[in-house]
């Protein structure tokens, strides 16, 4: 019924002109004084037309809505099984979609070779630089003093952020290499706290981490990453006190004493470039670090969630139970 009644309303000057057309002849037979049964006939033989007419109109114009529907519900980007113009409007209309949608594959095709090639750079950019930061960490190995450890420690933020760009080119890349194993969460949690020890050290904050004997069907690579940025951030945020590291019930919490985070901004922390009142106060963060964090998990099937009170501190929870498995 909808679409009769749009069909009405693209019609209905036609419509309109064609009974217009209609009553100036009835008229005209009526100032002749025709019989009324002659009247009645040419008023009927011209209703019957009139029906055939709109009824062969409509079939045609109801199978070319279905046609353009299917084509809105299997969209593709494509104008190949676009229907033929019936008429002078359709075709100009034609012809400006296929003159749009040539433009679009030109700016398409164009962002696409600027896009590659940004991303090779960025890419070799990555690996290029990891050569100098492997060398000054061999160079700060042989000594060990305070100003050795400060340094190696704004060293292991630089490789930290490093990585974070090499992941977030990798996510938007298309294909990420995930590889799915069962793997000793210990193994991962101990490689993450090795790499931050010098920040416990230097930040003489206390490390509560007791072994938790579980197997994970996981990514290690990616997971590693993202248990890297959750100690990262409760480094970063605690300045004393103590960072406790626990499993219960597949659910691995990451428990910091540190600023916490604010109510109004626990439900957009994992939003992409969200920085919150700490960044906007840090002025140094980029948002970024717990959104890949969001990204990763969600791929890898698992989940990730923060609580946290003001002023007490913070605990970050992955539940490692896979739901599913999202490839991008």
């Amino acid at each position: 019924m909808k679409r009769f009644c749009a069909y009405l309303g693209v019609r209905k000057k036609v419509i309109r002109n064609t009974l217009l057309i209609v009553a100036a002849a009835v008229v005209t037979l009526m100032l002749y004084e025709v019989p009324w049964e002659a009247l009645a006939y040419v008023m009927a033989e011209c209703a019957g037309i009139g029906l055939v007419i709109m009824v062969t109109d409509y079939v045609s114009y109801r199978r070319r809505c279905l046609h353009l529907e299917g084509m809105f519900k299997e969209i593709s980007l494509s104008i190949e099984h676009l229907p033929e113009p019936q008429d002078g409007i359709c075709k100009a209309y034609d012809g400006l979609i296929r003159k749009l949608f040539e433009e679009k594959i030109h700016i398409e095709t164009h962002w696409k070779m600027s896009h590659t090639d940004r991303m090779e750079y960025y890419t070799a950019w990555v690996h290029q630089i990891k050569t100098p930061i492997a060398a000054m960490r061999l160079k700060l190995g042989e000594q060990d003093d305070k100003a050795t450890l400060a340094l190696s420690t704004d060293l292991s933020r630089i490789e930290q952020y490093v990585e974070m760009v090499l992941c977030y080119l990798r996510l938007d890349a298309g294909t990420t290499d995930y590889c799915f194993a069962y793997c000793d969460l210990d193994d991962i949690l101990r490689q993450a706290i090795r790499r931050f020890a010098n920040f416990f050290i230097g930040k003489k904050l206390r490390l509560v981490y007791e072994p938790v004997h579980y197997q994970v069907l996981t990514d290690e690579k990616w997971l590693l990453f993202v248990i890297e940025q959750v100690l990262s951030n409760a480094l970063k945020y605690t300045k004393e006190g103590q960072i406790s590291i626990e499993l219960k019930e597949e659910v691995l919490m990451i428990r910091d004493t540190g600023i916490g985070i604010a109510a109004e901004d626990l439900p957009r922390i994992f939003e992409k470039g969200y920085t919150g009142y700490n960044g906007r106060r840090d002025k140094k963060a980029t948002g970024i670090g717990l959104y890949l964090c969001k990204r990763i998990t969600t791929n890898l099937g698992h989940r990730i969630w923060a609580n946290s009170v003001l002023g007490e501190g913070t605990v970050v929870c992955i539940n490692l139970h896979r739901d599913n498995i999202k490839h991008e």
